[in-house]
């Protein structure tokens, strides 16, 4: 670790009160020294992690952390606050404050390093040094590994008040900690040894766990719950092993050592890879921050799930999507986590089919839904016969729409078990004409089914074939009974009555959803209210042929969304002295990104200063929205922004209904940001609102 740290990277008397404040001391320091290339840019990184779970750990710790392309080189930046900082621990704020900073490419030798430092903070004699070192290039050396705790602790007289204000102590153990200055840790087969001595000494053998701990970014998270969960297996006498699933890669545990296992511990926050191989076992499945505060109690459950015989029948109960947020989430979240979870599937197919419909459109003319399959009649030569190409695989594609979304969303809430339920339910909605709503229900149907079935006890010869034979034969049969002769047929009038309500639409009816539909998609720039707005104009467009009414309202959707970005570039242009340096290098990506229908390049203005870039995005969305249904503009690609004007219907008014939205926002963030104090040429606007910033992280092919 010798040239991750310096002491120009450290602060022992870091006086900042929030933790954007403490990042931003932490990273100017980096900047200067030329780890860091755009401050503004790498702190909306360090938001977007921080907002998928905080980084504040037990015992004082906050470790704000990501991987970010505005990192040249792995860098930690470490500061101690006398205050303390809220970093969201249950505990209370954190006096040690921990900047990792890891570049987007970062290579295994460097993220295994980092993963020692994070073993290290759950070493209570490593903290409690530096809580007492008084130099920083002495700090930077702890750190490094090119001091020991102890020769740090020595260095301090005894009695002398730490940074959070608790006593220093000189007695240190004879543990010593992972190697840090080789980015090596200990083998986790080692750590038990002590315990497996003692226990072959009484003639008893321990009781045995294997683990596996997962993180978003893999970097800090992961290893401090390994660590955790070894260190309170040897208190309590019991054999640790446990598989890193990080970012440097991960060795998976030997077979034998999982057939030897009494029970199974998951404290993930994202999926575990291969999880199958521990079906038929005890076992508890928590998230990676339990794994860190709370080792001891989930060793007692696992023990107690052994003594009563629990255990899990193929992929264990819990999901990717449950495990992304805290556990006490209500079912609301959840469900708006399993919805999304199928959205996100479906988009690409969306994205590619409806772009070969429009460009088969485009090419062979507005009959080409009428030409014979390309199987029997295709001249190479002929550009109505690669007009017809175009549109029949686009309409496959479309095909797989309802199927994917169902499919996923039965995914989200019971893992790869829900997959065939799902996918089965979503093409019956299909058959039946059930439609897009008809695969919402499918989908939650089919989890709920699922989930329901891994609840019940089986007999243990059973347990091998549960997640091949028997839960996808008795799911699929349930829900396609329910789909075919229950809830079938209301949800496909419903279906039914809401297409026969937009066709209707005219007039000021359909000016009033143009400007709700430009207020979601401009609402929160990729969040969940966007989305639905999208997903409602891309539903409408998922046919070979879809309704006049459905293009218009795909039409107004992506007019609306592009106007913040846009809206963004034209105001740092007229206006450039409103903001910040920083801001006017991204208002000129902003032009690219709006014209592409990409409305998060408005998220870093939002982010610096929401209460007056949203209101005014939203009231320009409004407008473009209004003008677009008004002008009877109509759109049958998904996605594309203006370069797929072309097939828009009514084109000339669809760009003056936009640049009229662009021009309103415009006006507003001008005249709103002119009315406030001006901050200092050069400086930032203020810190990323972690709620905006975190929307940036959203990788699907959607303007959201």
């Amino acid at each position: 670790m010798s040239e991750m740290i310096t002491a120009d990277l450290v602060d022992l008397d870091l006086s900042a009160e929030t933790k954007e404040a403490a990042a931003r001391a932490l990273a100017e320091r980096m900047v200067t020294l030329g780890r860091v290339t755009d401050l503004e840019g790498f702190l909306a990184d360090v938001a977007a992690r921080e907002a998928q779970m905080p980084t504040g750990l037990d015992g004082g710790i906050g470790i704000p952390h990501c991987r970010s392309e505005h990192v040249t080189e792995p860098t930690l930046g470490f500061g101690r606050s006398a205050a303390g900082i809220d970093f969201g621990a249950p505990d209370g704020p954190a006096d040690l404050i921990f900047l990792i900073a890891a570049p987007a490419g970062a290579d295994d030798a460097h993220l295994t390093i980092l993963s020692s430092l994070a073993r290290q903070l759950m070493n209570a004699e490593f903290t409690s040094a530096l809580r007492a070192v008084d130099d920083a290039a002495a700090a930077a050396a702890l750190i490094r590994g090119d001091e020991s705790p102890a020769a740090a602790a020595s260095t301090v007289p005894e009695g002398t008040e730490s940074a959070d204000g608790s006593k220093n102590s000189v007695a240190v153990s004879a543990a010593a900690p992972a190697d840090t200055a080789t980015g090596t840790t200990t083998d986790t087969t080692d750590t038990t040894s002590d315990t497996t001595a003692d226990a072959g000494a009484s003639g008893e053998r321990p009781f045995r766990i294997v683990a596996v701990t997962s993180c978003p970014t893999g970097i800090a998270h992961t290893y401090m719950a390994a660590e955790s969960l070894e260190n309170a297996g040897r208190e309590a006498g019991v054999e640790v092993v446990v598989e890193t699933q990080g970012s440097a890669g991960f060795t998976r545990l030997d077979p034998a050592v999982i057939a030897a296992a009494d029970g199974v511990i998951f404290a993930h926050d994202v999926p575990v890879r291969d999880k199958d191989r521990f079906a038929g076992k005890p076992t508890v499945d928590v998230g990676v921050k339990a794994g860190i505060n709370k080792p001891a109690e989930l060793i007692t459950e696992v023990r107690g799930k052994a003594a009563r015989g629990e255990v899990s029948a193929g992929s264990a109960p819990g999901t990717p999507v449950e495990r992304s947020g805290d556990s006490a989430e209500g079912y609301g979240t959840k469900l708006r986590k399993w919805l999304m979870s199928g959205v996100s599937y479906m988009v690409p197919f969306v994205a590619a089919g409806g772009l070969l419909i429009a460009l088969g459109f485009a090419i062979g003319g507005y009959k080409i839904n009428k030409a014979p399959s390309v199987m029997d009649h295709f001249m190479w030569l002929q550009a109505d016969s690669w007009g017809a190409l175009f549109f029949q695989i686009g309409v496959v594609s479309f095909g797989f729409l309802v199927p994917v979304l169902a499919g996923y969303i039965a995914y989200g809430m019971a893992d790869r078990p829900g997959l065939v339920p799902g996918f089965v339910g979503g093409a019956i909605s299909l058959t039946i004409n059930a439609g897009f709503l008809g695969g919402l229900a499918a989908g939650l149907i089919a989890g709920g089914v699922v989930i329901g079935i891994q609840k019940v006890k089986i007999p243990a010869s059973l347990r091998g074939i549960m997640p091949v034979v028997v839960i996808p034969l008795i799911s699929a049969a349930i829900v396609g009974f329910l789909m075919f002769v229950v809830i079938g047929k209301p949800i496909a009038s419903a279906q039914k009555g809401m297409t026969d309500w937009l066709n209707g639409l005219t007039g000021t009816n359909a000016v009033l959803l143009g400007a709700l539909l430009g207020l979601m998609m401009c609402f929160d720039l990729g969040g969940p209210v966007n989305k639905v707005a999208y997903t409602f104009a891309t539903a409408g467009i998922a046919v070979a042929s879809p309704s006049d009414s459905a293009m218009k309202i795909m039409a107004a959707v992506m007019a609306a969304g592009m106007v913040p970005p846009l809206a963004m570039a034209l105001a740092t242009t007229v206006r450039g002295r409103l903001f910040t340096q920083t801001e006017r290098e991204n208002g000129k990506a902003a032009w690219v990104l709006g014209a592409s229908f990409i409305s998060e390049g408005a998220i870093p203005f939002a982010a610096a200063d929401p209460l007056r870039v949203i209101p005014s995005a939203m009231v320009g969305g409004a407008v473009t929205g209004s003008l677009s249904m008004a002008f009877g503009a109509t759109l049958r690609a998904p996605h594309g922004g203006i370069f797929v004007v072309p097939l828009i219907g009514n084109p000339f008014l669809y760009l003056i209904a936009i640049a009229a939205g662009v021009c309103v926002t415009t006006a507003l963030v001008v005249v709103l940001k002119g009315m406030r104090k001006q901050a200092p040429e050069g400086t930032g606007a203020g810190v990323a609102d972690t709620a905006i910033a975190a929307k940036v992280d959203s990788k699907e092919p959607v303007a959201a």
